[in-house]
């Protein structure tokens, strides 16, 4: 109790949570169930209704389940979706209550004390949650009591959703141990002597339950009846880079469009740096009199939050918008973040060291970011495999380039030559030129990569050797032993 009001508590337990999300929109009639690796094998980690009617259960090898189910539909599981869909719920229960919490990967929790007036009462409040999430395709089970654990209890073990205040032991007392929220052992353990319900818990010595199975199950007993406080804590709202400028008079030159960005880069960088973070996206929105607003997106090539370096990037762009009558407001936000802890700046290191970034930055602005590439090596010996061609700005040059053998500057795909002989030929043919062998070094064996169905390495092994011509041209040729035949493949500098 306190100010006189009795806390409440709802406890939200989805216990088809990812199944429902995955089938929003495409529902089924068929048995579904989503899979999920594990312990080297494919388990179900949830299912519908259907699939849990069938005798299914998580944690089955997905093997044993079509055993059970032939029909049995499965879809990979997306842990990183489901976490972000309860978040979405969190926020979304945030109607009821500004206190709201996650209860494990399946939950949420609300502190709706005093809030329950504002819907009709409590078991209206609990109607209107239940039909909301029904209408969303969600299953759900709701508990109300006085304490965190009791509303757990009921959400999970109980046919009622509600407890009257002060009756808390009353509406626990049948409900079996398992619903303390006690580990599936210590459960095994109170049932194997006799302790089946939690009114069987109440009533006996505290003393020797403490000594054989710890203090945990006094403290879930505790916190369940109210007699230990069990805190709600709901999740912080992530920080929002956001900063807005009005101005008395409209402006319209680019020059006072720029001194007006530069005095929001100055606010929202100190709210960066404060946070260890730097920015990847921003958006610079100019709203003119007539209302009308046009945006200026500015994409980085890496995380900044430097007033000076960012402020020159914005010049293309403000150049570009149409001030028509004036612009009286601009805003200034962050929209993408990534975080960029201080960073010691030592005799070799210095502030010229992010240039690239900023060059990047500077190209991507024009030709769009992702046709700014890089190549990184990759682990292959196939030559056209050895290498990788990334985004410059969403890659870090890494890794390291080993060739035990030359390689040519320039690959295209393989053009036949007129040739026999599993030695280079001495004249030949090539692009419409009679070329003549200078000299010839090989030859280097490369095998195809037989894990891997590639359609032209399908000729089979491949003899290469690094060709020059009197005519100058310095060739990588290649012959097929299986298929006997000559290629060019690639030419030296």
């Amino acid at each position: 109790m306190f100010d006189g009001i009795t806390r409440r508590v709802v406890s939200m337990w989805f216990p088809r949570l990812a199944s429902d999300r995955a089938l929003r929109g495409h529902t089924t009639e068929a048995p579904f169930a989503l899979i999920l690796s594990e312990k080297n094998a494919d388990r179900l980690y949830c299912l519908n209704a259907q699939a849990e009617r069938q005798g299914l259960h998580r944690g089955m090898t997905q093997a044993d389940a079509r055993a059970v189910c032939p029909d049995l539909t499965t879809r990979p599981a997306d842990p990183a979706g489901d976490a972000q869909f309860q978040q979405t719920l969190r926020r979304w229960a945030m109607r009821y209550c500004p206190w709201v919490g996650l209860e494990g990967r399946e939950g949420l929790v609300l502190d709706t004390t005093g809030a329950a007036h504002l819907f009709g009462g409590e078991e209206a409040m609990l109607a209107d949650m239940h039909g909301r999430l029904e209408r969303a395709g969600l299953s759900v089970r709701l508990g109300l009591a006085d304490t965190r654990g009791a509303a757990w209890a009921l959400a999970h073990c109980s046919k009622h959703q509600a407890a009257a205040p002060g009756a808390t032991l009353d509406a626990l007392g049948t409900l079996p141990v398992a619903a303390l929220r006690l580990d599936p052992e210590t459960t095994v353990g109170l049932q194997r002597m006799g302790l089946r319900s939690i009114s069987d818990l109440v009533t006996q010595p505290r003393a020797p339950l403490a000594r054989r199975f710890g203090p945990e199950v006094l403290m879930r007993l505790d916190q369940a009846l109210g007699d230990q406080p069990e805190a709600i804590s709901p999740m912080a709202e992530p920080p929002r880079y956001l900063v807005r400028l009005s101005l008395p008079e409209p402006i319209g030159l680019s020059n006072d469009v720029m001194a007006a960005a530069r005095r929001l880069l100055d606010r929202l960088c100190a709210k960066l740096e404060a946070q260890d973070a730097g920015a990847r996206v921003l958006c610079l929105t100019l709203r003119r009199v007539d209302r009308d607003s046009q945006q200026v997106e500015l994409r980085l090539a890496r995380a900044m939050r430097d007033p000076d370096r960012i402020l020159p990037l914005f010049e293309r762009g403000v150049g570009e918008v149409d001030a028509g009558f004036g612009i009286d407001h601009i805003r200034l936000e962050a929209t993408q973040t990534e975080p960029l802890p201080a960073r010691q700046v030592s005799h070799t290191e210095g502030p010229q060291a992010d240039r690239l970034g900023e060059l990047i930055t500077r190209i991507g602005t024009r030709i769009g970011l992702e046709n700014v590439q890089r190549l990184l090596p990759a682990d292959s010996h196939i030559p056209e495999r050895s290498f990788l061609v990334t985004p410059a700005a969403w890659t870090q040059a890494e890794g390291s380039w080993v060739c035990l053998r030359p390689r040519p500057l320039l690959l295209f795909p393989p053009e036949p030559v007129a040739a026999q002989g599993a030695r280079p030929p001495e004249r030949f043919r090539w692009r419409r030129m009679r070329l003549t062998t200078a000299r010839a070094t090989g030859p280097e064996r490369i095998a195809p990569e037989w894990w891997l169905d590639d359609e032209n390495w399908r000729s089979g092994l491949r003899d290469y050797w690094q060709v020059e011509t009197h005519e100058g041209r310095r060739l990588w040729l290649f012959y097929t032993p299986q298929t006997p035949g000559w290629f060019v493949h690639g030419e030296f500098a």
